[in-house]
């Protein structure tokens, strides 16, 4: 299987780019020029393609002839970064593809999401932060999902919780809403998330789904397990 990592320089996009190798993948890695130091552990086993993850050239060109395409959601400044990303990948990608998009708990697919006080106020905080500082636009990641889940696309919207630095505890557990109990633990580390992307690509179950994650180790997890036994 050939595939695109496209942000494949942040923290989550390395862990992608190392659970890809570990499967036998070809890689092919988008970043920004200046950011391509951070994949030197993986030179000579992929393939970098510099540049900014919203350039329409640099996603025609990442994404040629790959069976999957990851792609890091980022809600960087207020130039439709996030939205031209996504648009990008679904105008170039080939047909048949498998497009799995990373994003935070606060985009909704069908409004039955149930988010808690804690929640709400982090995410109005994001936004005002974002309007005062322009260096991010959390309405833009949530466009970016719109026009995903309008795509006919073999695509999956992985949306995730809290993250943290830590060992691999080993594939995440999702639920469709969040709110529903499982989830309630709200923390996932950040190796795994990347393992539950990476899996993805190979999980038609989860073809036009947007799970929300949480670590399979979690208090909220393990109760959830122990109630199904």
């Amino acid at each position: 299987m050939k595939v695109c990592i496209i942000g494949a320089s942040g923290k989550l996009g390395r862990y992608m780019v190392r659970h890809a190798l570990d499967r036998g993948y070809e890689v092919v890695g988008v970043c920004r020029e200046k950011s391509a130091g951070k994949l030197n552990a993986f030179k000579g086993r992929i393939t970098i393609v510099p540049g900014a993850t919203n350039d329409r050239g640099v996603i025609q060109q990442a994404v040629e002839g790959c069976d999957g395409v990851l792609t890091v959601l980022v809600p960087w400044g207020v130039k439709n970064y996030s939205s031209g990303t996504a648009q990008a990948v679904l105008d170039f990608a080939r047909p048949g593809a498998r497009l799995i998009f990373s994003c935070g708990w606060h985009i909704t697919r069908d409004g039955h999401d149930r988010y808690s006080r804690t929640l709400k106020v982090q995410e109005k905080l994001a936004e005002w932060i974002g309007r005062l500082t322009r260096l991010i636009d959390i309405h833009d990641q949530v466009e970016a999902c719109r026009r995903i889940f309008a795509s006919d696309a073999l695509w999956t919207v992985v949306r995730g919780s809290d993250l943290e630095e830590g060992e691999s505890q080993g594939l995440p557990v999702w639920s469709r809403h969040v709110g529903d109990p499982i989830l309630k633990s709200n923390r996932t580390r950040r190796v795994d998330f990347a393992l539950f992307m990476v899996e993805a690509l190979q999980n038609d179950a989860l073809i036009h789904e947007a799970p929300a994650i949480v670590g399979c180790r979690t208090p909220s997890a393990l109760a959830h397990a122990d109630a199904e036994t």
